[in-house]
């Protein structure tokens, strides 16, 4: 294996194919990559931070672990990002915090949404940012779920249906659904809102 594997310059699918073959570089380099991506989206299904901590620690041991039967071919984020959800469900529990499911929907998110402070460039700005917050923040948690996977994360809608444990058209409603509260409910003059890391169209 190639031992001189830089951070940022190989793709996930060339990680993943490496570390099934017991690469353990590519692995390291796959953990740096997405711990922190998955510690946040963690905390915001939890507030036991250190517990998310061990869940993604775990979620990386098993890959470890078990990394000669893993599927050849998976979008790493989007597969990590379930991983992690997966046991958080099962740590909630384990610890009773809700009954005995095979399902994930019960999990509140709990993410705050935050418009870049770059944007507020006076005061009518400023109380047009806040409101927008306060729209996001106020959406069912599973738009707001939703809406952080498809414009923080990358995840196309296949793939949050995927996560979510939802069909297509569902993870789509969740998606449009938020999208549109938000269109209704928006008065701002800022047609482009730039959060989490890319750029939300809000216009």
């Amino acid at each position: 294996m190639n031992h001189t594997l830089k951070k940022n310059a190989v793709d996930d699918f060339t990680l993943w194919s490496n570390l099934k073959n017991d690469d353990q570089r590519s692995f390291s380099l796959l953990f740096e990559r997405y711990y922190s991506d998955l510690v946040n989206y963690g905390n915001s299904l939890s507030p036991f931070s250190e517990k998310v901590q061990d869940c993604v620690q775990d979620v990386f041991a098993d890959i470890w672990l078990y990394r000669n039967s893993l599927q050849e071919h998976v979008v790493v984020k989007a597969y990590l990002l379930s991983s992690v959800r997966k046991r958080i469900a099962r740590l909630f529990e384990r610890d009773h915090i809700f009954r005995k499911t095979t399902s994930t929907d019960v999990i509140e998110f709990l993410f705050d949404f935050s418009i870049e402070n770059d944007l507020v460039e006076d005061e009518v700005t400023a109380e047009r940012v806040l409101y927008l917050n306060k729209l996001l923040n106020e959406l069912p948690s599973r738009q707001k779920e939703a809406l952080y996977l498809r414009y923080h994360q990358g995840l196309s809608v296949d793939q949050i249906a995927e996560l979510l444990n939802i069909n297509y058209q569902s993870a789509n409603n969740l998606v449009y659904r938020g999208l549109l509260t938000l269109r209704k409910e928006w008065k701002g003059g800022i047609p482009i809102i730039v959060l989490f890391s890319g750029v939300f169209q809000i216009s």
